[in-house]
Order: structure tokens, then C-alpha cells, then sequence
């Protein structure tokens, strides 16, 4: 399966994060794009597109402040990276405010997603990245894979979060349908919940967005992605979140991703998009899910089954010893 990635995407370095009431180092480094990039073996480098696929789904006003926010807390007299750490209540007002804390607030919702020197252009180039497997697929082939980091399922239309800045399964949903794809579907298989694309499309018939994840009961990102989320207005009935407890086993995250093909097919699109995230694997140091290396490849083999042209694209995973071989059997699974 052909991947693609640049270069550009390893310069997003943020030293910290804050989780669980203490700094720790990023979890979302170097260290995975060296994992992942050492098991894949016919890479492209991505064609350039522009920010006019961007900027279909994400507002000027956000992508503006991406390309800037690290320039503007530096000449504020801020040392490293740029962090939010106030947030508006219920809401955000739209206010036009100037100071850079402000803003940082006004564009995120929590305190791990800091703005490093090179994050817009990793950013940027992940959703290149992503745009150009996309053109892959629509040329004909049945999947490709997209390298993206940092991930991009938490990012809205207008926010940041969860490591996440730019949405490349949106950005890639909504260019296919601009390129004449009639509808999208949309299988997140990350341990964590893709509030960000529900978010964008959950008004729209067009694309149908199905997550499997973690209960957001007890775990991030905690508002959104519960069984009752299913769209509203023209979109009612187009989201499906099927959230799982912590320690679920393949046996019964299989049974459940059972559950969203059907959706899927009953869907009947002309491309799927997979947001694949390895952190649901046993040994995650962030999640909680008890899924073995070996059994990436079955959950590919099921939504191979549903024998559509597919993008693949690469969202979380934290366990770096373990992570080129959990890419590996997943991306073999559509092989077989």
C-alpha cells in the first residue's frame, strides 16, 4: 500500500504537555514518526495543494492564528511554547480580543495541544499528506495510507485539542465530495472519540461519521462522543458513537465494529475514511484497551470486507517500542 509523508511533518517538537495536573514530556514526539516511518516501505512525498482544501473546512480566522500564534507569543516576550491555560465557560463569546492568551483560549479546549516553533508546518504538510492519498484512491487505487501527525480527529472547524490542529479526515472528506464523491463515510477506530469531525459534519447527510471509542464517561475528551450523539437537522441519524468500556478485549471491540460496518454499509458511500488510532493496543501508556498487535490485522480485514476505496489516516498511538508493528499488521490487514 502506498503511504505519504514529508519531512516537514517532524518539525512540530512541543517539550510539554499538561496531563493530569502535572507537565510531562509531549507524548506526541519524534519518537512515533521515527517508529512508523522505519515500517513503511513505498512512501511518496505529498503534492502540495494549498490551504483552499483547508480552508472548505476549517475558518479563516483559526488558520490565520495557526500560521501566527508561535510568532505572536514569542514577540510577547513568551518563552517556548505557546500554551492556552483560560478558556471561556459554556461557550465562546465572539469577541475580538488582541492579547495571545486570549486567543489561545479562544482557539482550544484543553491545556495538551501546545503551539510549538514548527507545528503550522507540520500541520500543514500532514494535511498535504493526507490530500495526496486521498488523489491516490480516487485515481483508482483501493486504499492509501496517510502518515499524519501530529492527529487531527480532535480538531474542529474553529479549535484545537487533543494534539490535534488541522482535521485531515474532514479536510479529505470534504474534497472528495468536491471532487464528485456523492457520500463519505467516516470509521474512527482511535481509542479516543473523533469529537472534531462529528463536530464539523453533525448538521450533514452527506457524510456519516461512526467512532468507535473509550466511554467518555471516564475518559477524554469527556463531552462528546456518548450513544446519544446521532446529528441534527439534516444530519439526524448520521452519527453513530459506540463508546466501550476500559479493558475491552478484541473479542468485544469486534463485535461492536461489526456494528459500524453494517452502518457503514447500509450507508452505502462511494469512499470510506478511516482515522486509525494504535492507541487502543494493550500496552498504550495513555489508553486503556486490551487490544493485542495480531488482532490489528483482523479489525482491518473486517472493513476490508466492505470492498470500498479507503483512506487511511494514521491518528494516535503511544506506545513507541510497540507502534511500527501495530501500524504494520493494521496496514497488512488490507492486504490479505
Amino acid at each position: 500500500m502506498k503511504a505519504f509523508f514529508s519531512q516537514h511533518q517532524s518539525k512540530h517538537a512541543p517539550e510539554l504537555e499538561l496531563q493530569n495536573g502535572e507537565l510531562v514530556p509531549h507524548a506526541e514526539s519524534q519518537a512515533r514518526v521515527d517508529a512508523i516511518r522505519g515500517v513503511l516501505k513505498d512512501v511518496e512525498t505529498p503534492t502540495n495543494f494549498g490551504l483552499e482544501p483547508i480552508l472548505a473546512v476549517h475558518e479563516a480566522g483559526y488558520v490565520d492564528f495557526l500560521k501566527r500564534v508561535h510568532r505572536d507569543w514569542f514577540a510577547a516576550g513568551r518563552p517556548g511554547d505557546a500554551f492556552p491555560y483560560v478558556f471561556p465557560i459554556r461557550g465562546r463569546r465572539p469577541l475580538n480580543l488582541s492579547r495571545i492568551d486570549a486567543e489561545l483560549g479562544q482557539y482550544a479546549y484543553d491545556c495538551g495541544t501546545p503551539v510549538a516553533e514548527g507545528t503550522w508546518d507540520t500541520v500543514y504538510w500532514s494535511a498535504q499528506s493526507a490530500l495526496s492519498a486521498l488523489e491516490h484512491v480516487m485515481d483508482g487505487a483501493r486504499a492509501a495510507f496517510a502518515f499524519c501527525r501530529p492527529p487531527g480527529h480532535h480538531a474542529g472547524a474553529d479549535y484545537m485539542g487533543g494534539y490535534s490542529y488541522l482535521n485531515n479526515a474532514a479536510i479529505c472528506a470534504e474534497r472528495a465530495l468536491a471532487q464528485g464523491a456523492s457520500k463519505v463515510a467516516v470509521l474512527d477506530v482511535d481509542y479516543h472519540h473523533g469529537n472534531g469531525t462529528q463536530d464539523i459534519f453533525y448538521a450533514r447527510e452527506d457524510v456519516l461519521t461512526v467512532s468507535l471509542h473509550a466511554d467518555p464517561k471516564t475518559d477524554y475528551p469527556f463531552y462528546w462522543g456518548h450513544a446519544d450523539e446521532t446529528g441534527e437537522g439534516q444530519g439526524a441519524g448520521f452519527s453513530l458513537n459506540l463508546p466501550m468500556p476500559r479493558g475491552t478485549l478484541w473479542s468485544e471491540y469486534q463485535a461492536r465494529l461489526v456494528q459500524a460496518i453494517e452502518r457503514v454499509q447500509a450507508f452505502s458511500p462511494d469512499l470510506l475514511i478511516v482515522p486509525y488510532g494504535a492507541d487502543t493496543y494493550a500496552g498504550d501508556p495513555i489508553s486503556y484497551f486490551s487490544i493485542e498487535t495480531a488482532e490489528y490485522t483482523d479489525m482491518a480485514r473486517l472493513i476490508a470486507r466492505l470492498d470500498l476505496p479507503t483512506l487511511i489516516c494514521m491518528e494516535g498511538g503511544y506506545a513507541v517500542d510497540a507502534l511500527g508493528a501495530n501500524v504494520t499488521a493494521f496496514l497488512d490487514g488490507f492486504e490479505t
